[in-house]
């Protein structure tokens, strides 16, 4: 479904991504972990449209993507949920679902995709009225995960789905995410908890100062001794 090939990008005239290569297959959850500043963000924005390489490709479904703007991106099948939630605090949960149903390809399926959101996560529908600044933390990232789900996506990238969460939220978001998975939704998911993510992906790549340092299956990364000793404490 998504390639990405040589991809460079920089902010300024520091080097964000060298080089970066990956694929995602149709009906995948792909894992890309790393530490904090290795370019796991960067490489999220850029392929949502968000920032400009300066050199490679990003190919959806072999049509190339790279440098169009970040609204086409969405209307072509790609969502993503943002690293800190992102949600609009003054407008209520109803209202920042509408918004994301605003995408041309997402318009004429609005109430059908409401109903499967308010399904998803019932605590929603019984906080419709209320404004989305005065929800908890993993009430904010069931919204924008909602959100996202209104623009009728083909591919989801979760950035740090997890961050800030308690545990028990945790689960459940990363449980959402592998029922969606299993309904047929691709997701690439950038998380700090990489024991999870691994054993969740099909496919996984480590992320280092801006290169890809590993890939295979997340089986297979859950069990390097490299990743053990740098992520897992082991």
């Amino acid at each position: 479904m998504l390639t990405v090939e040589d991809l460079d990008v920089f902010h300024g005239d520091a080097r964000a991504l060298d080089g970066v290569s990956l694929t995602v297959e149709e009906g995948a959850i792909v894992a890309v972990v790393g530490a904090n500043g290795a370019g796991k963000t960067s490489l999220i924005r850029t392929i949502a449209g968000m920032y400009r390489p300066a050199r490679g490709r990003i190919q959806l479904r072999g049509a190339d993507i790279a440098g169009l703007p970040s609204h086409r991106v969405c209307n072509l099948g790609i969502g993503q949920v943002a690293e800190g939630r992102q949600v609009f605090p003054t407008l209520t949960v109803a209202e920042n679902l509408e918004m994301g149903a605003l995408l041309p390809r997402a318009r004429a399926h609005r109430v059908t995709n409401l109903d499967r959101v308010y399904a998803l996560f019932p605590r929603l529908s019984e906080r419709a009225s209320q404004a989305a600044g005065t929800l908890s933390g993993g009430e904010q990232q069931m919204l924008a995960i909602g959100r996202c789900l209104m623009g009728q996506p083909d591919l989801v990238m979760f950035d740090e789905p997890s961050l800030g969460l308690a545990p028990a939220v945790v689960k459940t978001v990363l449980q959402t995410i592998h029922e969606l998975n299993r309904e047929g939704l691709t997701c690439v998911l950038v998380e700090q908890n990489v024991a999870v993510s691994l054993k969740l992906a099909s496919r996984a790549y480590v992320l280092e100062n801006g290169r890809i340092t590993l890939s295979g299956t997340g089986a297979e990364l859950l069990a390097d001794d490299r990743v053990r000793k740098a992520y897992l404490g082991m």
